[in-house]
């Protein structure tokens, strides 16, 4: 293996590109990223913000590996580029090594994900075009899933629908890996049998974590179903759609059930819940009792797959830094016997129960790009 050891992690979408870079020992030495790619896209880098001309990913990319060598990283330090991929349909459920069928694979998916996958590969071939000899690598944010029951993945539709790839696969999976990879040395003991685990942010589900594997989440065949999010409805009855679709037509509804529900439309201020907090609107605190009321509802369907609950864990930039919002959701769980310490709470520390707490709380930050990273170095 050639170059210093460096691994660049790579999170591609339709108009950014964040990355970061990991050595050997998974140690995140640098992180930046190039957002409104465009005429006037924004180069961030440390803490510094250039307005450069990246009007596709190619260029972007290109403005990314300029600065590296200005911050004294050159193309020869990579070991390899690992990606994060969102979706690889029934057959991509393991990171793997870029080859020319495993570039189809992902084509094959832009109908299940054509929000995610066809940035995710414009980046891995920007890379080719760039620096052919650098190895490439992709981990499926479905993947962690691959694990669900028949039973739980299957809608209950037609054969031909299932056939034609209908059916649940959730998404966050690589946010939950990292949580499963990470445990031990997140909190100090060791992983519980059966654990909720609470990915909130903009993006929001929760998955059934039993003996370290997913037994069921809340996405499904879109990350649209399941909990309120920042501006994703969440779960909707299909008839209900259909009626959208007869007044606004069919993209009109995917506008808004993707970008224009949620906490957004909710609330008709913010998809953010630092301002829904902040705000002292009734519709704002509708907004945010709605996340929290059915994150409760679903984490009693999370919990029935398990048959039972030993640890409940906050991840995602909602999770991590909204208190308020940590222990709401912690009241409607209570009947579990999950019992939060508030003055931990507040702290914003790791273990958020109390010491006689038969189900412990956890606050764990993501670890996704570290999770890709070293899914690229196991496959050296």
């Amino acid at each position: 293996m050639k170059g210093s050891g460096l691994i660049l992690v790579i999170n591609a979408g339709s108009s950014s590109i964040k990355f970061a870079i990991f050595s050997r020992d998974l140690t995140e030495t640098l992180s930046g990223a190039v957002e409104s790619i465009g005429p006037s896209a924004v180069l961030s880098i440390k803490d510094k913000k250039a307005t450069i001309s990246a009007t596709n990913h190619t260029e972007a990319l290109s403005a990314v590996f300029a600065a590296l060598n200005e911050n004294n990283i050159d193309v020869h330090d990579f070991l390899g580029v690992a990606h994060r991929v969102v979706h690889g349909g029934t057959a991509l459920t393991r990171p793997v090594i870029v080859t020319e069928n495993v570039l189809d694979q992902i084509r094959a998916c832009f109908p299940l994900a054509p929000l995610h996958n066809p940035h995710n590969l414009a980046a891995i071939e920007a890379v080719s075009r760039l620096f052919p000899q650098l190895p490439q690598f992709a981990t499926f944010d479905t993947g962690f899933h691959a694990t669900i029951p028949d039973v739980a993945k299957r809608y209950a539709l037609p054969q031909q629908w299932h056939d034609r790839g209908l059916q649940r696969y959730g998404f966050h999976g690589t946010s939950y890996a990292a949580l499963v990879d990470g445990w031990a040395d997140a909190t100090g003991a060791p992983l519980p049998s059966r654990i909720l685990a609470l990915h909130l942010g903009n993006g929001a589900s929760l998955c059934a974590i039993r003996d370290g594997k997913s037994v069921a989440t809340t996405m499904g065949y879109s990350p649209v179903s399941g909990i309120t999010m920042g501006t994703r409805s969440g779960d909707i009855d299909a008839n209900a759609v259909l009626r959208m679709v007869e007044d606004i037509g069919v993209d009109a509804t995917k506008t808004a059930l993707n970008s224009q529900s949620g906490l957004l439309g909710i609330s008709g201020l913010s998809a953010d819940m630092r301002t829904l907090s902040e705000s002292d609107s009734a519709a704002a605190q509708q907004a945010i009792d709605h996340f929290t009321y059915w994150i409760g509802r679903h984490a009693g369907s999370m919990i029935a797959a398990m048959q039972g609950l030993d640890a409940v864990v906050f991840t995602g930039g909602i999770g991590e830094n909204a208190r308020d919002v940590r222990a709401s959701i912690c009241e409607h769980l209570s009947w579990t016997g999950a019992q939060l310490d508030p003055p931990r709470n507040t702290q914003n520390g790791t273990a958020l129960h109390q010491d006689n707490s038969p189900v412990a709380i956890y606050r764990i930050p993501a670890q996704e790009e570290r999770m890709i990273a070293r899914n690229a170095l196991n496959l050296l």
